[in-house]
C-alpha cells in the first residue's frame, strides 16, 4: 500500500493518532502536501457517503474528521507556504431561535476539510450577523444556514432574504432536518444539502 492510500485508509478509519506520522512519512517521500491534502479530502467523501446511505453514524464520522484535521495540521505550514488555493471562505450558522448545533458543527467540519476556511457563528445567529460576517471576512464565497426546528423556518428565510437583499456576491446553502429541497428553493437559497456528506460536495459545486 502506498503512503497515500495508508493515509487515506487512516483517515477513513478516524485513526486521530496515526495519521500525523503518516502524513509526515507521505511528505518525507516527496508526496505533495496538496496531493495529501486531496487524498484526505477525498477519504472524507468516502466517509460522507457512508454517511448519506446508512452505512456508519455520526460518531464514526465526527472521528475520521478529527483524524483529517490532524493530518491537516501537519500540512498547514506548507500549504500556506506553496499558494493553496483555498475555496474560499464559507460563513455558517445555526439561524436565530435554533440552538442545536450538531448537525451545523459535522457540515462545518466537511465543508472545512473541502477547502474552505470556515467562519462559524454558533447557534440563534440574527440574520444581519449573517450579512455582517459576510462584510467582515475576506473571500466569502458561500454562506450555510442550518434550521432544525419546524418553528424556526421563517428564521431560515429571513436569513436567506437578508443576504441576498445585501446585494454581496454570495451563494447560500441552506440544510436540517425539517428543510426540504423545495423550500429551500421557495426562500431563494442557492442550494440544500440533506446531510453533511453531501453539504460538502454542493458547497464546491457552487462555489465553482
Amino acid at each position: 500500500m502506498s503512503k497515500i492510500e495508508e493515509v487515506k485508509a487512516k483517515v477513513e478509519a478516524g485513526k486521530s493518532k496515526l495519521v500525523p506520522g503518516l502524513v509526515q512519512e507521505a511528505l518525507d517521500a516527496g508526496i505533495a502536501p496538496g496531493e495529501i491534502l486531496q487524498a484526505m479530502v477525498d477519504s472524507m467523501g468516502v466517509v460522507g457517503e457512508k454517511f448519506s446511505s446508512g452505512e456508519i453514524f455520526v460518531p464514526e464520522m465526527l472521528i475520521a474528521a478529527k483524524a483529517m484535521s490532524k493530518g491537516v495540521d501537519v500540512l498547514k505550514p506548507l500549504l500556506a507556504g506553496d499558494g493553496a488555493t483555498s475555496l474560499g471562505t464559507c460563513v455558517i450558522g445555526t439561524v436565530a431561535g435554533d440552538l442545536h448545533d450538531i448537525g451545523k458543527n459535522l457540515v462545518s467540519m466537511m465543508i472545512e476539510s473541502a477547502g474552505f476556511d470556515v467562519v462559524d457563528l454558533g447557534v440563534d445567529v440574527p440574520a444581519e450577523t449573517f450579512v455582517q460576517t459576510i462584510k467582515d471576512n475576506d473571500n466569502v464565497k458561500l454562506v450555510a444556514c442550518s434550521g432544525l426546528l419546524t418553528s424556526t423556518m421563517p428564521a431560515l428565510r429571513e436569513a436567506v432574504a437578508a443576504i441576498k437583499a445585501s446585494g454581496l456576491d454570495v451563494k447560500v446553502i441552506v440544510g436540517g432536518a425539517p428543510v426540504t429541497p423545495e423550500y429551500a428553493a421557495e426562500i431563494g437559497a442557492d442550494g440544500f444539502a440533506p446531510d453533511a456528506g453531501t453539504a460538502a460536495v454542493k458547497a464546491k459545486e457552487l462555489v465553482a
